[in-house]
């Protein structure tokens, strides 16, 4: 039996945050002892706090999930906030765990470092071959930064495992549903379901709602983060993923109304900033690696759903 004293100790940073409370509801967790400090306990904005934490717990792995994000709105009217606090959370944080002789850190990106006119067959060397989406730029420049940062850390020392997954966009359980802070499913999940109770005949849709999007339900996340953990050394040093198709936004909308059950219709605001017309994952790195998300998306709006429901609405 493996008591508490005897499994590895692995930080989770942003543990509070969607990706992370994914992770401790992963049943894999219970094989680690497990650090989850907030935001207030470790922070990783600041260089000595972050290099003193890491070298007096000294974890045995690290997932670094933390991070500013927001929507198109709040990349708009903060860029400096989002190229700033990103960017110094990752390079504290890796360059701590190197002092500390940390071996296995997962670090966490986003799709957004893509360049914005590729479309599809996002390919992981495609990174840094052209123009990012003015959007989110800063924040996709702090990604890229810290990305690099771990490369070059296992360039210094192969005995490093600091690999970078670059997951699609997400939605799940523990999302933010404030309009003002949300992702593109959390926020439609809010305005269709204010749609129902209030008996408004119609929503808005940003832009015509043509582009396209690719978006995974957070718990397949944490189960893919949790194998890359079981066996880092089997981890390209960046990894895509997600489920390799895309929807319109047109029908993201569609499928929320579906789950909820509201019957009214769309209109389009064709003056709204709509970011990238496709941003889609090529995921046959991961497909060699022998993973795929396993839940469909109906599946994961209904659960998301039912927790914005409960904790939410």
């Amino acid at each position: 039996m493996t008591t508490q004293a005897t499994r590895p100790v692995l930080l989770i940073t942003g543990a509070g945050g969607m990706v992370g409370r994914n992770l401790l509801d992963h049943p894999d967790i219970a094989g680690w002892q497990v650090l989850a400090p907030s935001s207030r306990d470790l922070d990783l904005c600041d260089k000595a706090a972050t290099e003193a934490w890491i070298a007096r717990h000294r974890p045995d792995a690290v997932i670094h999930a933390a991070g500013l994000v927001g929507g198109i709105q709040a990349n708009l009217a903060q860029p400096v906030r989002f190229l700033t606090a990103n960017t110094e959370m990752g390079l504290n944080l890796v360059q701590a765990c190197r002092q500390a002789g940390v071996g296995t850190l997962i670090n966490l990106a986003s799709s957004c470092m893509y360049p914005r006119d590729l479309g599809d067959g996002l390919a992981e060397d495609l990174v840094l071959t052209g123009m990012l989406e003015p959007t989110n730029e800063g924040y996709a420049l702090a990604k890229i930064v810290t990305m690099r940062l771990c490369q070059y850390a296992m360039r210094e020392d192969p005995d490093l495992a600091y690999k970078t997954l670059i997951p699609c966009n997400l939605y799940g359980k523990w999302d933010k549903f404030d309009p003002a802070r949300s992702h593109l499913i959390p926020a439609i999940i809010h305005k269709v379901h204010q749609a129902q109770v209030t008996g408004a005949p119609t929503v808005e849709i940003w832009g015509d709602g043509t582009a396209r999007r690719e978006f995974m339900y957070a718990g397949d996340l944490a189960d893919a983060v949790m194998r890359a953990l079981a066996d880092p050394a089997a981890l390209p040093d960046t990894l895509n993923i997600g489920p390799g198709h895309d929807h319109s936004i047109n029908d993201y909308y569609a499928a929320v109304a579906r789950v909820i059950g509201w019957q009214g219709s769309f209109v389009h605001d064709l003056d709204r900033p709509v970011g990238m017309k496709r941003k889609l994952l090529d995921v046959a790195r991961q497909t060699d690696w022998g993973w795929a998300p396993a839940t469909t998306l109906e599946q994961g709006i209904r659960a998301t759903y039912d927790f914005y429901q409960e904790h939410h609405a």
